[in-house]
């Protein structure tokens, strides 16, 4: 009987060291297993690494252009370029009211001369230009209005005329062949050009050393089909000209003007 309680108690001893291996294990088991993070209650939070910092692109500095002269406003109106019927033009009594051989003789125009008509309309004076420069000279007809251009081709054509080439310009440039021009006259048609400063400008590119450029015109306030003499003056020395010469013989009437300007060094 006391072996066999002894055999027991061997038996049930064996059994609790086998359950508290297994609870070890168990325990070990949980240890190992990945738990997720708890704040703890009274810890210091944890702030996320800061951004690193960004900065707008700032723009390259600019600076403000210079002031063009030839962007300042006229201060005075302009009139509306003609487009109408060209026979307007050729009044026969036109040659002894506008004294166009004297005007020639003024501008320096003869045999060889480069010679421009800016804003030339029927080719008047053009085609009297031509005659004057012989064969050895070239006049440039100028004109914004392809129309009027064609019909002086025809013209210089009709009378025989090689030395004659049309120039389709612009409002703000005659676009003429550099150093080609030694006699330019704007006729009649100065108060129609709507930059004229910037065309003044333009114009040198073209001219010749000595070369003169004349400027027939009416008083007027621009838009009535003349301009006031100051005016011009005013405008082509924005241009960079100087007035070298002004007669009051065109038309007789007192209200014509012939202004006789070259560009300053």
């Amino acid at each position: 009987m006391k072996r066999l309680d002894s055999s027991l108690a061997v038996r049930a001893l064996l059994v609790l060291v086998s359950a508290s291996s297994l609870a070890g294990c168990s325990a070990v088991a949980w240890q190992q297993s990945p738990r997720p993070a708890v704040s703890t209650q009274g810890s210091a939070p944890q702030s996320a690494p800061a951004p690193s910092p960004q900065t707008s692109p700032q723009p390259s500095p600019q600076t403000s252009p210079k002031p063009n002269p030839d962007d300042a406003p006229l201060g005075r109106a302009t009139s509306e370029p003609y487009a109408g019927d060209l026979s307007i033009f050729e009044d026969p009594e036109r040659d002894r009211k506008l004294q166009v051989e004297r005007v020639m003789d003024v501008l320096g125009v003869g045999e060889g001369t480069g010679v421009a008509d800016i804003g030339a309309g029927s080719g008047w004076f053009t085609v009297r230009a031509a005659r004057r420069a012989g064969t050895a000279g070239t006049v440039y007809a100028v004109e914004i209005n392809p129309d009027y251009l064609k019909h002086i081709e025809r013209r210089a054509g009709s009378e025989g005329l090689t030395n004659v080439k049309t120039v389709l310009g612009r409002e703000d440039d005659p676009a003429l062949p550099e150093r080609s021009v030694d006699a330019a006259l704007i006729l009649k048609t100065y108060h129609e050009i709507a930059q004229p400063v910037r065309l003044l400008r333009n114009l040198r590119r073209a001219l010749r050393p000595g070369a003169r450029v004349g400027v027939i015109d009416r008083e007027g306030k621009g838009d009535d089909h003349g301009v006031a003499r100051d005016d011009v003056v005013s405008e082509a020395e924005r241009a960079g000209y100087a007035l070298v010469e002004e007669h009051d013989f065109v038309k007789g009437d007192g209200m014509d003007y012939l202004l006789v300007f070259r560009p300053r060094e």
